[in-house]
C-alpha cells in the first residue's frame, strides 16, 4: 500500500498525464523513437499548437524532455524504462479487461 506522500504525488502525476488519449498517443510514439514536434503532429493529426500544450504538461510531468538539435527540438522518454512500464501497464489493463471479474462492471460501467 502507497503510504508516502511523494510516492502518491508521482502515480498521480502519472495518472494526470495518462488521462488524455493525445497524451497518451505521444508516450506510445515517443516511446518507438524520440521525434520532432512537426512530426509528431502530422504522426497524431493534431495541431502544432495542440500538440505543444501536450508537450508543455507532458514535460511538466517529467516523462519527456526537450533535446536541443540545432535549431530544432526533439522530444523523448525522459526514461527509457518508461516505455518498458507503459507496455507493462498496457498488458496487465488489457488483462484485468478480459478477465471481467470486475463486481461492479456491470452496474458502475467501470471497467469496459
Amino acid at each position: 500500500m502507497l503510504t508516502i506522500a511523494p510516492d502518491v504525488e508521482v502515480l498521480a502525476r502519472f495518472g494526470r498525464a495518462l488521462a488524455d488519449p493525445i497524451r497518451c498517443r505521444i508516450l506510445l510514439a515517443l516511446r518507438e523513437a524520440p521525434a520532432h514536434p512537426a512530426d509528431l503532429a502530422e504522426l497524431l493529426g493534431v495541431s502544432r499548437t495542440r500538440l505543444s500544450n501536450h508537450l508543455a504538461c507532458l514535460r511538466d510531468c517529467g516523462l519527456i524532455v526537450a533535446v536541443p538539435v540545432g535549431r530544432r527540438t526533439r522530444y523523448e522518454l525522459a526514461d527509457e524504462r518508461l516505455g518498458r512500464a507503459l507496455d507493462d501497464l498496457r498488458t496487465v489493463v488489457i488483462a484485468v479487461a478480459a478477465d471481467g471479474t470486475c463486481p461492479d462492471a456491470a452496474e458502475e460501467g467501470c471497467c469496459r
